[in-house]
Parts: C-alpha cells; structure tokens; sequence
C-alpha cells in the first residue's frame, strides 16, 4: 500500500425490491468535505490517466463494470516514493471505497471487457482545473494490462 491510499469496504444490503449500496457517509473514515460528487465512464480496456491532485481527496467508488486503478507516488519526501499501487474494484467482485490524498499520481483502465464501466468520485470542494496535474499515460513507466 501507498502512504495516503486506502480501501474502506462498503455495505451491500439485499432488499426484496432492489438493493442498497452504500458508498459514503460524513463520518466515514477519508471524509474531507463536500464540494462535488461525479460520475465518469471509461470503456472496455481503455485507461484514462496520469492525474495528480494537489489538494482534492479523492474517493473513488465502482459503480458499473470494474475498474483498474493504478496509483504513483513520486513525493521526494514519501517513504513510499517510486512504488505503484493498483486494485480493481467492483459492485460486483471487491466493492470498496478507493481513498487517495493528493500529491499522489492515478490513472484507471476498464477492466470490465464486456461493457462500459462507471466511478463516483466524491472530493472536498468544487472542481477546479487549475488544482491538478496532468501527465501523458507514457510519461511514467507502467505497462497498463487490463
């Protein structure tokens, strides 16, 4: 594990008439604030990356599908500096809260080959995009496999 990323499992609760899934609560453990919730799609074996947040925590769940997230730390001052960390979550297989503090570099493929996947991310404050980074998927040396 990366220092600043953690899995937080959630609660799938069976309802006769369509279940429950919870996926973030005020109290839980990664809660920095609100500022805005999304949703994004990404396709069957593509990636989507490299971004860094500066300031934004974000919590990632799965949704849709099954996603490959892979995360970077290149911090100078990180006892984990140069490691990768990747999951794949899932409704389905491994559902889970994906927390990441910022500073730490992500990139995410569809890992699901038989449809289009979907993630919320909820994060501290209003999206700004002057507040990341952003690299080409060939700018650090991972070989995405999906």
């Amino acid at each position: 594990m990366i220092d600043g990323v953690s899995l937080h499992p959630l609660r799938q609760i069976n309802v006769p008439k369509g279940d429950l899934w919870h996926a973030f609560k005020a109290t839980d453990e990664g809660f920095a604030g609100f500022g805005e919730a999304y949703f994004t799609q990404i396709e069957p074996h593509q990636v989507k990356g490299w971004k860094r947040h500066n300031r934004c925590v974000l919590n990632l769940v799965v949704v849709v599908g099954a996603v490959k997230f892979v995360i970077y730390d290149d911090r100078p001052d990180s006892l984990t500096q140069g490691h990768f960390y990747e999951v794949t979550l899932s409704p389905k297989d491994n559902y889970q809260r994906l927390t990441v503090a910022p500073g730490l570099w992500m990139a995410f493929a569809g890992a699901d080959s038989t449809q289009t996947s979907m993630l919320m991310d909820l994060i501290p404050e209003v999206h700004d995009p002057s507040e990341g980074d952003r690299k080409e998927l060939t700018d650090i040396n991972y070989n995405f496999v999906v």
